[in-house]
C-alpha cells in the first residue's frame, strides 16, 4: 500500500518540483494533498490524517514547527519531515522538540525525500549532513556537565541573554558566560544549536526541558 503524504511549501517553484516527483517518479508514494500556507496544511493535515506530512520550516501563517507541535497536542499520527535551508539550522532544535522526524535541504536531490521517508516510516529519524554530522558523529567520551552549566545551557535554549541568564541564577554576568564556555568545551561544541543538540544525544538535556517554559 502506497505511503499517503502531505505537501506544504509556499515556495511554488519547490512544491511543483516535489510534488512532479512524487507523482511521476515515486509509486509507493501517494500525495494526498498541497499546501501554499500553515491554515491550508493544517485543514489539510485534519482532513487526510497522512502518514507523512512534508513541511517547510518557514510559511505564511503558521509555520512548519507550529504545525507539528499541533500535530503532537492533537494526537495526529502523521509523521512531520521538515524542508530546511542550509541557513535554517537555528530552527532545526524547536522542530525536534515539537516532534519532527526529519530533515531534509531543499537544494538536495529529490530522491534524498524518498530515502527520508523510508528512514521514518521505518521508525527512524532522517538528518541532513549538516545536522547529522552532530548528532550522528562517533561516539566519544564526554564530561558530565555541572547542574550550573546545565541550568546555563537550558536557558540560553529559550533565549536568553547572559545578562537575563545571570537574574535568573542570581550570578554575575561573567560568570554565566564562564559556565556557557565550560559546557561547550566539555561537548566540543562550536554554537549554542550544536551545545544543544549533543547535550540531548549525550543524555545532559531532555527534550521534554526544552518545551517547559519555566526556569530550570
Amino acid at each position: 500500500m502506497a505511503v499517503s503524504v502531505l505537501l506544504a511549501d509556499d515556495h511554488p517553484l519547490t512544491r511543483s518540483g516535489i510534488a512532479a516527483f512524487l507523482r511521476e517518479q515515486a509509486p509507493e508514494l501517494e500525495l494526498v494533498g498541497e499546501a501554499e500556507d500553515g491554515a491550508e496544511a493544517w485543514r489539510l493535515l485534519v482532513a487526510t490524517r497522512p502518514q507523512i506530512a512534508l513541511l517547510d520550516i518557514r510559511m505564511p501563517g503558521e509555520d512548519g514547527i507550529a504545525l507539528v507541535r499541533k500535530l503532537r497536542a492533537e494526537g495526529v499520527p502523521t509523521r512531520a519531515i521538515m524542508l530546511t535551508a542550509y541557513n535554517a539550522q537555528g530552527y532545526v532544535l524547536a522542530a525536534l522538540a515539537a516532534g519532527a522526524k526529519g530533515f531534509v535541504v531543499k537544494s538536495s536531490a529529490v530522491k534524498e525525500l524518498q530515502r527520508a521517508i523510508d528512514v521514518v516510516m521505518s521508525g527512524g529519524m532522517y538528518l541532513d549532513s549538516q545536522i547529522s554530522r552532530v548528532v550522528g558523529a562517533e561516539e566519544v567520551l564526554v564530561e558530565p556537565l555541572t547542574e550550573r552549566e546545565r541550568e546555563v545551557l537550558l536557558l540560553a535554549s529559550r533565549g536568553l541573554s547572559m545578562k537575563e541568564t545571570g537574574a535568573v541564577l542570581h550570578i554575575a554576568e561573567r560568570t554565566v558566560q564562564a559556565h556557557l564556555g565550560s559546557a561547550y568545551g566539555k561537548l566540543g561544541a562550536k554554537n549554542k544549536t550544536e551545545a544543544l543538540l549533543l547535550a540531548i544525544k549525550h543524555g545532559m538535556l531532555l527534550l521534554d526541558e526544552l518545551l517547559e517554559d519555566g526556569e530550570p
